[in-house]
């Protein structure tokens, strides 16, 4: 397993590579979003099905440009959204003109959040956009709370892992609907 650093992760998910790393509550898989094979290569290590959607995560609103479509929100909602980052928020965002199928998978919006792990925020304004964020588990296992509890068997498949702690959240964030605030998964 290669050991990482935010700056030594940088070339390896632009080669299309994907890297474990902690977020705000489990550690957390990542690659580029814009790199359908890395997303495929992401999705095949986790047995996930492409039609399910990905999260992507950013260190501002500003690195969702073009991804999402928050000015379709009304300007009472946008605000609510606005409010909730950087935090353990996920919302779902009308998708934009950059947000591809691979990522959206079978929805008309996309799952994003303003991350305020320091180690995520430093690696997506390093990398300079959004990425990928999912847990870091086989389909249907349990997500790992600590670096111990990586399964082996994906660990052996990664291009790298960032070391760190997770944020401390005793669940994964939850996901709202921008739209409407229902909570889709609290």
């Amino acid at each position: 397993m290669n050991e990482l650093t935010v700056d030594t992760a940088l070339p390896v998910l632009r080669a299309g590579g994907v890297i474990a790393y902690p977020t705000e509550a489990v550690w957390g898989l990542s690659c580029d979003p814009a790199h359908e094979a890395a997303v495929m290569k992401l999705l095949q290590l986790k047995q996930r099905p492409v039609e399910k959607g990905m999260i992507l995560v950013a260190a501002d609103p500003a690195q969702l440009e073009g991804w999402v479509r928050m000015e379709v929100l009304p300007l009472d909602r946008q605000s609510a959204v606005l409010a909730s980052w950087p935090g353990a928020n996920t919302w779902i965002l009308p998708a934009g003109v950059r947000a591809p199928r691979w990522i959206t998978g079978e929805h008309s919006g996309i799952a994003v959040r303003i991350s305020a792990h320091p180690l995520v925020a430093a690696l997506c304004r390093a990398w300079g956009g959004p990425l990928v964020s999912t847990s870091a588990n086989l389909a249907g296992e349990p997500p790992a709370r600590t670096r111990a509890e990586l399964d082996p068997r994906l660990l052996a498949l990664l291009d790298g892992l960032i070391d760190g702690q997770t944020g401390g959240l005793a669940q994964p964030t939850p996901i709202r609907d921008a739209l409407s605030g229902q909570v889709l998964r609290s």
